[in-house]
Order: C-alpha cells, then sequence, then structure tokens
C-alpha cells in the first residue's frame, strides 16, 4: 500500500511556545562551522509608520545609498508582525494597517553590484540582507553584517531627521536565518528529514508506513533571560524544496528571532538583535543532528559530538 505523498514529521518535536530558558549553563561560546549552509541573512528594525514616508521621499534615501547599492526594485510592503504574549492570537500572526484614501507605498530596495548586499526600506521597516547569489559567495559572518547594518541605520534616521520626515520608535527587531541544506551529503532523499533535523525523528509505532515521501517542519520557542518577561520568539521552519539550477533536493532550513528592542532607540535594537542572533545560532545548533555537525565542520568545544 502506497504511503502519503505529504508526510509532516513531528515526532519527538517540541511543543510550540516551548519556554527555553537562557542561564550560566549555556556557556558563551556559540557553535561554529567551517562551511555553515546559510545563503542568506536579513537584520530588521521595525517601527511605528512614518506616514511622510512616500515615494518621492524614497527617492531621497536611494540618492543617499546609491554610491553603495546603484540598483533598485520595487515590492509589496511587508505587513507588520508584532509577537506578543499574554493575549489570545491568530496565526499568521500579522498587524494590518492602512492609510484611506492613499495608495500604498511600495517596498524599495536599493541593491549592490553584485547582488549579495541590499537594504529594504519602506514605511515601517529597515532591512539589511547578505545572500548568496551565484552560491559560490563567501558568508561574511554576523560581525560584518551587523557593522554594516548599523551603520546605515545611523544613516537613515540622519536622514529622516535632515529632510523632517519623522522620528524612529522601534517596536520590534528580527534576525533571520536562511539556510540550503543540499542532498549528497549525509542524507539523499526527502523522506530522511530525521537525518538532518534531530528533533524530527521519523520513526513509527509500527511498520505500517514506508519512508515518507518528504517532511516539513515547524516550531516556535519563546525567548527568555533569567528574569526577564518573554522577549519574542524564535521561529523554525524546514520545507523541502528543489535548486533551481539543478533539481537537486534540498531542505530549506529558516530561523527567526523577532521581538521588542532591548532598552531604547537604535541600542535597544541593536541589543536584540544580537541576543537574537545568540537563539538563531543555538537554535540551529539544536535542531539538527551530529551528523550534518560533521558534514558543516563544527569546531567549537565542549560540544557533545
Amino acid at each position: 500500500m502506497l504511503g502519503p505523498t505529504v508526510a509532516t514529521l513531528l515526532l519527538n518535536c517540541p511543543e510550540p511556545d516551548e519556554v527555553v530558558r537562557r542561564n550560566g549553563g549555556m556557556g558563551s561560546q556559540l557553535p561554529e562551522f567551517e562551511d555553515p549552509p546559510v545563503v542568506e541573512v536579513a537584520l530588521s528594525a521595525q517601527f511605528e509608520p512614518l506616514s511622510s514616508l512616500g515615494s518621492p521621499q524614497m527617492g531621497l534615501i536611494w540618492q543617499h545609498f546609491r554610491n553603495r547599492f546603484p540598483n533598485t526594485e520595487e515590492h509589496a510592503p511587508l505587513d507588520p508582525a508584532i509577537e506578543e504574549f499574554g493575549v489570545a492570537r491568530e496565526r499568521p500572526q500579522t498587524v494590518h494597517f492602512e492609510i484611506m484614501g492613499r495608495p500604498p507605498t511600495p517596498r524599495c530596495w536599493f541593491v549592490n553590484p553584485e547582488g549579495t548586499q541590499l537594504i529594504q526600506v519602506q514605511r515601517d521597516r529597515f532591512i539589511h540582507n547578505w545572500r548568496k547569489v551565484k552560491g559560490s559567495e563567501h558568508y561574511p559572518r554576523y560581525e560584518h553584517i551587523r557593522n554594516a547594518f548599523a551603520s546605515e541605520l545611523v544613516d537613515f534616521e540622519g536622514l529622516l531627521a535632515k529632510e523632517h520626515l519623522g522620528e524612529l520608535v522601534p517596536n520590534q527587531c528580527e534576525v533571520r536565518y536562511v539556510n540550503h541544506i543540499l542532498a549528497g551529503k549525509g542524507w539523499d532523499r526527502l523522506g530522511q528529514m530525521g537525518d538532518v533535523l534531530s528533533v524530527c525523528g521519523a520513526a513509527c509505532s509500527d511498520d505500517f508506513l514506508p519512508e515518507p515521501e518528504e517532511g516539513r517542519f515547524a516550531a516556535s520557542y519563546v525567548i527568555h533571560r533569567t528574569g526577564d518577561s518573554p522577549l519574542g520568539r524564535l521561529r523554525v521552519q524546514c520545507q523541502p524544496a528543489y535548486r533551481k539550477s539543478d533539481r537537486k533536493p534540498m531542505f530549506v532550513l529558516t530561523l527567526t528571532a523577532r521581538g521588542r528592542p532591548i532598552g531604547e532607540g537604535r541600542e535597544g535594537v541593536m541589543t536584540f538583535l544580537d541576543l537574537g542572533r545568540e537563539w538563531v545560532v543555538r537554535g540551529f545548533a539544536s535542531v539538527t543532528s551530529p551528523a550534518m555537525h560533521i558534514v558543516w565542520g563544527r569546531r567549537d568545544r565542549g560540544t557533545k559530538e
């Protein structure tokens, strides 16, 4: 008898919104990998909408950044996203707003010549992305991306003040890592998600079902610091896909840490981004298997592998 065409692998998976507490026992050194599968990193600050920021003003912003980001694209604006706690919430959790009688200002991309870095700007969002385009680009590591984002955010705030476009009032911050885990090293078939993710065992209670054709995984974890109320969430998603260039199977593993700034203004944003990055990196190491850590060259000390 044929098995299901799609199986959602949730065996041995933690409950959504499971509280994971940080404490002194975790240590200060983050997991490190010589060849991580990361293909994109995005750092984002969300703020109260700037009503004065329309399409003409977007041109002013591009003029400021165009020496480094000469290429442009227009996209639909992202919905605001707020992580809330202690209240009933619907999924997906988004907050919609609309300015009556006025078409939405597009989300503008300012892209460097290589296409590997870009800035995204919309009325309530400022984002810096690093991404692989050809697939052979060297991952510059978080510190480099963080420094670029911090410098650009300073420039953006200064430009808003100069042009009297409003003041940034951050309400959420986000760190997102996208990983492409290609078949051929450690696994071969999309039904082998349990070989890639430690939180998804593929074993059934009996031998009736064959190996799944493919699988998906999603969970969220509440971000805490000892003694603090919830600060945000780490959301983990894994989906099957095929690489466009050669149709090679892969898993797309996305980890997103989102929450409120820890403090006021730009400093509060950067403090959460650093914490969010820690949760993304530690979360990546936690949800992926020791066998895949060997493939990626895990080299930090004190690990269980």
